[in-house]
């Protein structure tokens, strides 16, 4: 029993020892570009090991004296020599190998991609019904992949004149798992696209950009896609954009360069009450409209005399969640701008400017806002300096006051 424990233990290291030789072999084997011309070399360096096994190193044994031992390291050196005959590509490939993969990445495998080149080819020959079978073909093998589906709506949608295929592969896309949000939102506001220029149809466009504040709420891609829904034109607008008419111009004014100046023509001036009044119903309907929010302060501001207004509109939009940052900094600083123009204190001003250093330390718009702030004071002056004295002051009964959307 002793004597069968002290040969498992023996043999434990020549088993590892061939396990190890056995894994190598078969790894280099299947990495090998020519498998045959492997084994033919193994087979030749087991031979040439043999031979030296059984001729070369006992006579090269440095206890041998003699011809016996100068045959032995004669023997042993032509064998090395032979081995390094069999093995020489593979050795300057080892020592070449590091710097090569530099270049070329090595034995690395390629990671798989879609291949769409022919696809596109297709495509631009007018071949559309040949690029959507190619298409499918790669998106077979790579069903999730981003940019075969968008070509493939893309080509369904403008070149084969089948919108409802384009929605539906959009569809598609949309409820696979691990597409990036931006993405998504690209694809519905393509689709979105789509919808208004080949179908004139706003709803659809709607239900579109509808999804991607279903799918991200209170992210900035909703505040996009809000925004953009606020200003979709309507089906009417849209038909008669693609479907326009022939418009009669009158004759212009004769002689306008001989006219006195009173006499000449001049454009139409602009109702700031109606406009105000159109940015409040604007807002009702689409209370996350940043757009008509800042003409309506900006308003609120220059014709109201109401900077207290334009301030509480502005508040909304700056403290709204998601918002961009650089359309938060552009707020403030217009904020800013409308404060020193309507004479408000230095330090209201300041904490303006000072909300954008706070919100965006790292930011070059909070370098901007430190410089600004460094010369605020002369701007105070400047300001004060080109006033005019206004006699009489009033407050315009604007009729909005209790009308204003107070939420975004």
């Amino acid at each position: 029993m002793h004597r069968t424990v002290k040969i498992a233990l023996e043999a434990i290291p020549l088993i590892a020892f061939a396990a190890i030789a056995g894994w190598v072999f078969l790894r280099a084997l299947k990495r090998s570009e020519d498998p045959a011309r492997l084994i033919f070399k193994w087979t030749l360096t087991a031979l040439v090991l043999g031979f030296m096994i059984w001729k070369a190193a006992p006579m090269a044994d440095p206890n041998t004296y003699g011809v016996a031992a100068y045959d032995g390291i004669l023997l042993t050196a032509i064998s090395a020599m032979v081995l390094a005959v069999i093995w020489r590509h593979g050795i300057a490939s080892i020592v070449a190998k590091p710097f090569g993969s530099l270049y070329d990445g090595g034995d690395r495998e390629a990671e798989p991609r879609p291949l769409y080149s022919i696809a596109q080819a297709r495509q631009k020959r007018g071949n559309y019904a040949e690029a959507v079978a190619l298409i499918r073909q790669q998106l077979d093998k790579f069903p999730t992949d981003f940019d075969g589906q968008l070509m493939l709506a893309t080509i369904q949608a403008r070149d084969l004149n089948d919108l409802p295929g384009a929605e539906i592969t959009v569809g598609r896309l949309c409820r696979q798992p691990g597409h990036a949000p931006g993405n998504i939102a690209l694809a519905l506001n393509t689709l979105a696209d789509w919808q208004l220029k080949f179908a004139q149809d706003r709803e659809a466009a709607k239900r579109a950009l509808e999804r991607i504040i279903a799918l991200f709420p209170e992210t900035e891609l909703e505040a996009l896609a809000a925004q953009r829904i606020a200003h979709l034109a309507d089906t009417a607008f849209l038909i008669e954009a693609h479907d326009r008419k022939r418009i009669a111009v009158a004759a212009g004014v004769k002689d306008l360069g001989l006219l006195a100046v009173e006499q000449q023509p001049k454009a139409p001036e602009s109702d700031p009450q109606k406009q105000a009044a159109d940015y409040v119903k604007q807002l009702e309907e689409h209370p996350l409209d940043t757009e008509a929010r800042e003409k309506l302060a900006i308003l609120y501001a220059d014709y109201y005399g109401r900077l207290d207004l334009a301030a509480d509109q502005f508040e909304q939009l700056i403290t709204h969640p998601h918002q961009p940052a650089r359309r938060v900094v552009h707020w403030l600083n217009l904020l800013a701008d409308l404060q020193v123009r309507h004479s408000a204190d230095y330090e209201t001003v300041r904490q303006t400017l000072q909300r954008i250093i706070n919100l965006f330390p790292d930011a070059a718009a909070a370098q901007t806002a430190r410089n600004r702030l460094d010369h605020l004071k002369l701007e105070f002056k400047a300001r004060q300096a080109g006033q005019t004295l206004k006699l009489g002051a009033y407050e315009q009964d604007i009729g909005l006051k209790g009308n204003l959307p107070r939420q975004l």
